[in-house]
C-alpha cells in the first residue's frame, strides 16, 4: 500500500518521532499506519510512540525578549507536575531561543532548525525529551516581533504569556509602560485591542443584542423601533470599554483608560509611545482536555503490565 506525505506528517504528529524514521517505518510496512506505529516501538522509539497519544494541554507559555526580538511561545506536556520541572522549563526556553534566532515560519519550520547547542534539529531532539522528562510533549504555537520595541511577560509561573509591541519614540525606556499593558492583558484577556478594529459585523450583532434587551424590559419594550436602534448605538461605548484594550480602564488606575495611561507616561518621560500589537497566549486554551478516570488509568497500567 502506497502512502503519501501527509501520512508521514500524520505518523510524526501521533510519535514525536523523526521525519526519517517515519518515512522509513511506512516503508517497511508497506504504508500500514498501525504497522508503522508498532515498527517504530520494536525500533527502541516506544516510549515516545507511546506517549505521543496521550493529550498534552498542560504546559507552559513563555514570553521573552532576546537582541530585542520579542517571542512568545507555547509547548504543551500532560500534566502540571511536568510542566513545572526544571528539564521541561529549560526545554521551553530552549524552543524560544531557537524563535529568537532562526525566525521560524510556522512550527514545521521550527521543528527543521537546529537544537540550541547539538548538532540535531529540533524535530531530532524532540523525541529524546519525551522519553527523558517523561511525558508526551507538542511544540504548539508561537509568535515572534524583530521591530519596534517588545516587552515580555509571564504571568502565574507559565500559564499565561504576553508580548506587547510598541513604537516607541524619544529615545525613553518604555519598559514599565509595556509591563503594565502586558498585564493588563494577561488579566482581562480584551476581545480587540481597539475599536477601530470592531467589524460591522460584531457590532451589528451587538446593537441587535441591546434592542432585544429593551424589547424584554417592561420600560422599553412599548418605545419605536428606531428609538431603540439610536439607543443601542449610544450603548456602544460601554462594549468598547469592556472588550478593547486601549478603552479599557486602566486596572492600576481606573480614572483613565489604558490609551490615556500610555500617552501621559510617555509624555512623563520625555518621549512618545503607541500601541503596535501584542500577543497573549494561555497554555491549553483550545485544548480538549480527557476526563481522567484514576481508578480505569491504574486498572489499565496493571493490566498492561501483565
Amino acid at each position: 500500500m502506497a502512502f503519501t506525505a501527509a501520512d508521514v506528517k500524520t505518523l510524526r504528529e501521533m510519535t514525536n518521532v523523526g521525519m526519517m524514521d517515519c518515512q522509513k517505518a511506512l516503508t517497511e510496512t508497506d504504508g500500514d499506519m498501525d504497522k508503522a506505529v508498532e515498527w517504530l516501538r520494536e525500533k527502541g522509539l516506544a516510549k515516545a510512540a507511546k506517549k505521543a497519544g496521550r493529550i498534552a494541554a498542560e504546559g507552559m507559555a513563555y514570553a521573552t525578549v532576546e537582541d530585542g526580538v520579542g517571542v512568545v511561545v507555547e509547548v504543551n506536556c500532560e500534566t502540571d507536575f511536568c510542566a513545572k520541572s526544571p528539564a521541561f522549563v529549560e526545554f521551553v526556553k530552549d524552543i524560544a531561543k531557537v524563535v529568537v534566532t532562526d525566525d521560524p515560519v510556522d512550527v514545521d519550520a521550527l521543528r527543521k532548525c537546529k537544537y540550541p547547542g547539538r548538532d540535531l534539529t529540533v524535530e531530532e531532539v524532540l523525541p529524546e525529551k519525551v522519553m527523558s522528562i517523561g511525558e508526551n510533549l507538542q511544540l504548539r504555537r508561537f509568535a515572534r516581533f524583530a521591530t519596534g520595541t517588545s516587552v515580555s511577560y509571564v504571568h502565574a509561573g507559565g500559564k499565561i504569556g504576553v508580548v506587547v509591541n510598541l513604537a516607541v519614540e524619544g529615545g525613553i525606556d518604555a519598559t514599565v509602560i509595556g509591563k503594565d499593558v502586558a498585564m493588563q492583558i494577561a488579566a482581562l484577556n480584551p476581545r480587540f485591542w481597539d475599536k477601530s478594529e470592531v467589524t460591522e459585523d460584531v457590532i451589528e450583532e451587538e446593537k441587535k443584542i441591546l434592542v432585544a434587551q429593551m424589547d424584554n424590559d417592561p420600560k422599553m419594550a412599548s418605545k419605536p423601533q428606531q428609538v431603540k436602534e439610536k439607543i443601542a448605538a449610544g450603548k456602544l461605548n460601554k462594549f468598547y470599554e469592556e472588550n478593547c484594550l486601549l478603552q479599557q480602564a486602566f486596572v492600576k488606575d481606573g480614572s483613565m483608560t489604558v490609551e490615556q495611561y500610555i500617552a501621559s507616561s510617555a509624555k512623563a518621560l520625555g518621549g512618545s509611545v503607541k500601541f503596535v500589537t501584542a500577543v497573549r497566549f494561555e497554555k491549553g486554551e483550545g485544548i480538549e482536555k480527557k476526563e481522567e478516570d484514576f481508578a480505569a488509568e491504574v486498572a489499565a497500567q496493571i493490566a498492561g503490565a501483565k
